[in-house]
């Protein structure tokens, strides 16, 4: 499965455009990330725990959008767009949406 971010794939031709796909992810974040994600926001640094929950996530979205796009049919997602959002009532859940166009690559 070819994914992209742009509208076509440099020496193929698109000879069906399938449909919109998506890939959702939610992951939540638990007690000991956010402790230690607060030390590094108190004595600065990146976060690691954060960094590593938030490629996971991206990874799977775009997994689950791949998947998507090949039970239509489809071998490569054109035009892939990734949202964040973080959501919960403490803001402790994050969603990561992952979006394109499924097409048939000749």
């Amino acid at each position: 499965m070819i994914v992209t971010t742009t509208p076509n794939v440099e020496g193929r031709n698109i000879i069906e455009y399938k449909c919109i796909v998506f890939g959702e992810v939610i992951s939540g974040v638990d007690f000991i990330k956010d402790f230690t994600a607060g030390l590094r926001n108190f004595f600065g640094g990146r976060s690691g725990a954060y960094e590593g929950e938030l490629v996971e996530a991206r990874e799977a979205a775009l997994i689950e959008m791949s998947k998507r796009a090949a039970a239509q049919g489809a071998n490569a997602v054109i035009g892939v767009d990734i949202d964040y959002e973080v959501l919960g009532q403490g803001g402790n859940m994050l969603m990561v949406t992952a979006s394109g166009t499924a097409v048939v690559l000749e």
